[in-house]
């Protein structure tokens, strides 16, 4: 296969990644959109390209402006995962999609991981063009998922509320982009950032009732359904939908990785031919 590396420009920070193209024919064009405070080079945005590309796809993975935990812009901005916003990373995906459909493939399949799965199901709700959706333990997102998931153990746990009145208070003042360490979150985020997440993190089971496309929903068997609905996304679901329960499988999908990876190929080859 070959391999590009791209940069998408945005209105603020490009979008760097990797294209892969595979050396024969070609079955259609992916995009990998990576989870919370990762790359695109972790995870699956790193262990499918390979499998994608041996079975005919050309993929795009690519870092939107919120990955890793904290990174530098230039004039020592700060940014990265810890700063993300819901609109910021909706934006990137549509930028990233255009990329794509410059390239000819303007009828994206569209696989993300965890919270990259959740903004998946935003484009595919979006854009009815979809060609295909693939979850990979996308959380359930909506109203008030930062408390739901503290009280699922995740997030601030126990001290859900004290850090999202916390937060708040710092947005009120003026220092949104204080740095907050909450148990249960992947390090550190701003306080702008935690706030954004409880009030306009995109609805999964929503998104469900406008996609048409053909849908895949992988879980891990130790992920909490009321966090990672796989079941209830496939029932809500306007097109043909299918929920799994991989075995032995943690969120990461750590030492399953060439199970899944031929579960998605398998499914994609299936429903796109």
């Amino acid at each position: 296969m070959a391999i590009e590396l791209v940069s998408i420009p945005t209105a603020d920070q490009p979008l760097d990644g990797l294209l892969y193209r595979p050396d024969g024919p070609v079955r259609g064009g992916v995009l990998l959109f990576h989870g919370n405070t990762t790359n695109f080079y972790s995870g699956p945005s790193r262990f499918l390209p390979p499998y994608l590309v041996d079975a005919g796809f050309v993929c795009l993975a690519f870092n939107r402006r919120g990955h890793d935990v904290v990174i530098t812009r230039p004039g020592k901005r700060p940014g990265g995962g810890a700063f993300q916003t819901a609109a910021e990373g909706i934006d990137d995906d549509e930028q990233a999609a255009r990329y794509l459909a410059s390239e000819g493939f303007d009828r994206p399949i569209v696989i993300g991981h965890s919270n990259g799965g959740l903004l998946g199901s935003q484009f595919a709700a979006d854009h009815p063009e979809t060609a295909a959706l693939v979850l990979l333990s996308a959380h359930a997102g909506g109203p008030d998922t930062y408390l739901r998931a503290g009280a699922a153990g995740e997030l601030g746990a126990g001290q859900s509320q004290h850090h999202l009145d916390l937060a708040r208070s710092l947005v009120a003042e003026g220092r949104g982009d204080e740095l907050m360490l909450v148990p249960g979150w992947w390090y550190a985020i701003s306080a702008a950032s935690l706030v954004d997440r409880h009030e306009n993190t995109p609805d999964l089971l929503d998104n469900a009732r406008s996609i048409t496309c053909p849908a895949l929903f992988l879980v891990g068997d130790r992920e909490a359904a009321e966090v990672y609905p796989a079941e209830a996304f496939a029932s809500r679901s306007q097109g043909r939908a299918e929920a799994r329960i991989v075995s032995d499988c943690d969120h990461w999908y750590t030492g399953v990785e060439d199970t899944v990876a031929r579960m998605v190929v398998d499914w994609l080859t299936d429903v796109v031919g």
